[in-house]
């Protein structure tokens, strides 16, 4: 069958039996003739076929379209969204899982064995209509048609089968819509009119994946926006062959959380971040537990203090170099009581909480300190020369002095018995903790802890604008302890406003979720890295993090080196690499293992020693 809807045009621009002037858009633009069959169409010198996409996966995630319009070839692929207004959509839903249940019903009264797909649309059936009545989502009757160009009729029906499996690659179904070819055709075009009104009902996130400027790569600035200027380099885009940068001082806090269990590639991601942050100046603070950061630190020139190693010491006491605001002295003081309260387990009565603070301003004038900042400078006291004066005062300071002496006098004491030996400088500087006995650990990891702050609170040079990253390795250890839980959560609040960001990375993630600090942190980063997760701990990481179901199979099922980039609303997955010089800098394996050649930066790789 033919079609002729164009007619001559007379001289003079008017159309042969209409006004003069009258000149329709399909005369200017439209083919010279179609020819309809019932599964293609021949428009002018070419041919086509139109597809409606009739099955989709359980789940849509974005970019739902692309094996489609990734085929090198000439397609038509348009959308039709209908709104479904919240009344109807609800009262459709409503009938929708009264006839799921009356099923399931039937099923168990009969005592037949449930149908999966049953059971499947009722739990999504529930899900859909808790959206729509907290007006978190939306349902939309959506059509999806995509129309096959070719030049010939063979080369039509071999594009139309690849077109097909590249969709069936994506588990969308296409359907040719058979005898409609000209509905198919005219929906495909820029009309706005759907003729062919083969729909499916779909929410936002679904219609969200499925549109065609969906993209699984991060989102590009806005016209008149900054490019990122201190964009770093993460790794590889799993989903797209492009590559995930990202600046965490473009954002409204610089502080990120990483949790992952054991061996998944967190701290391997984190050196390199922090290696490659070192590039745009960036000061880096870390506490290291196991010594990761040691050879990156000795590699770029930066300082080691590895506490509980012989010679090494802090004193508590010390007043920060360079502090000149009046009330540096009672910050100090007010430190000791914190520290006093670590060493004796306790929470201070009292009579014994006043009598420190009496000793400690003591021990400060004997030692010629007072509130006049000219005398800071002078060597501060030790913590035997307070535990003397504790010692010398009434009841209470005698009993504090004898719960101190083994801190003093005794087993405790090689960490705060001599002057501080070292003030670590420079670009990087670590905090390792791994020598340290178990017994010293919350008093020393403390003790870093307050020297970090200390370096991140003084005021830079007039003039100079230092960015500091403050990098706490194997956190969990620390949200256990009462002191560096509240330091985390002081950190996290008052990093963005010192020009600071917090890194906290733990592979417990209980301890983490489970504590209110720890959700405060979570709250206030507002970079978050997931990894490879466990079943135990999948569904915890799922609610906190609000992931969806192709998020969650992601993370069960990632290998070593595979995170899910978790920033507001923006979510990309990718895979961390690093280059011959990086490796070696960066791995956490044995040196013979760490000389053995990797693949270069932009490629995949697979070595299950890499991380």
């Amino acid at each position: 069958m033919r079609i002729w809807p164009r007619r001559e045009t007379a001289p003079g621009g008017s159309r042969a039996g209409g006004r003069p002037g009258d000149v329709g858009v399909s005369a200017v633009v439209g083919p010279d003739a179609v020819e309809v069959g019932g599964r293609r169409l021949r428009v002018g010198d070419g041919w086509c076929a139109t597809f409606a996409v009739t099955g989709y996966p359980a789940t849509l995630s974005a970019p739902a379209l692309e094996g489609i319009l990734s085929w090198p070839g000439r397609l038509d692929v348009v959308v039709h969204i209908e709104p479904i207004p919240a009344e109807r959509a609800a009262t459709r839903l409503r009938r929708q899982r009264v006839r799921l249940e009356s099923t399931r019903r039937i099923d168990a009264v009969r005592g037949r064995l449930g149908d999966p797909q049953v059971e499947a649309a009722a739990d999504d059936a529930a899900d859909l209509a808790d959206l729509v009545a907290r007006g978190a989502g939306r349902l939309f009757r959506t059509g999806v048609y995509v129309t096959v160009h070719a030049a010939t009729e063979e080369a039509l029906i071999e594009a139309c089968a690849q077109v097909r499996a590249a969709g069936a690659s994506m588990l969308l179904e296409l359907k040719p819509v058979t005898w409609r070819q000209v509905q198919g055709w005219t929906s495909t075009l820029p009309l706005g009119t759907d003729s062919v009104r083969m729909c499916r009902t779909l929410d936002t996130g679904a219609l969200a994946a499925l549109l065609p400027i969906a993209s699984p790569d991060l989102p590009a600035p806005l016209p008149g926006d900054p490019e990122p200027a201190q964009a770093l380099l993460y790794g590889l885009n799993i989903a797209s062959p492009g590559l995930v940068m990202w600046d965490r001082w473009s954002l409204p806090n610089h502080n990120s959380v990483i949790l992952a269990p054991s061996g998944s590639g967190k701290s391997f991601h984190v050196k390199l971040e922090t290696l490659r942050g070192l590039y745009f100046g960036v000061e880096a603070h870390v506490v290291d537990r196991e010594d990761e950061y040691v050879a990156l630190a000795r590699h770029v020139d930066g300082a080691v203090v590895q506490l509980g190693a012989p010679g090494v010491k802090l004193n508590p006491l010390d007043i920060p170099a360079g502090d000149r605001r009046p009330d540096a002295l009672l910050r100090r003081a007010l430190f000791l009581h914190t520290v006093v309260a670590v060493m004796t387990g306790q929470q201070l009565p009292p009579a014994e909480t006043a009598a420190l603070d009496q000793a400690i301003l003591a021990t400060y004038r004997r030692a010629g300190i007072t509130t006049d900042p000219a005398t800071w400078g002078r060597p501060a006291p030790l913590l035997a020369d307070l535990h003397m004066t504790l010692a010398a005062g009434d009841q209470a300071g005698q009993t504090l002095a004898a719960r101190l002496t083994p801190w003093v006098l005794g087993s405790f004491a090689g960490l705060f018995d001599a002057p501080t030996t070292t003030r670590p400088q420079g670009q990087l500087v670590v905090w390792s903790l791994r020598q340290l006995p178990d017994e010293l650990s919350t008093v020393g990891t403390l003790l870093a802890l307050d020297a970090i702050w200390r370096a991140i609170d003084t005021p830079p040079a007039p003039g100079r604008r230092v960015r500091r990253l403050v990098v706490v390795d194997e956190a969990w250890t620390m949200l256990r302890q009462p002191a560096a839980a509240l330091w985390l959560f002081k950190m996290a609040k008052a990093a963005r406003k010192r020009n600071a960001g917090l890194a906290v990375i733990s592979q417990d993630i209980a301890d983490v979720l489970g504590s209110d600090l720890g959700k405060a942190v979570i709250n206030n980063s507002a970079t978050q890295i997931l990894m490879g997760q466990s079943p135990q701990t999948i569904d915890a990481v799922a609610d906190a993090f609000a992931l969806s179901d192709a998020e969650r199979q992601l993370l069960q099922g990632a290998g070593q080196g595979v995170a899910l980039l978790v920033s507001g609303s923006v979510r990309v997955g990718f895979e961390v690499v690093a280059d011959r010089d990086e490796y070696p800098l960066v791995a956490t394996d044995t040196p013979a293992e760490a000389s053995r050649p990797t693949a270069s930066l932009g490629s995949a790789v697979d070595d299950a020693d890499l991380f």
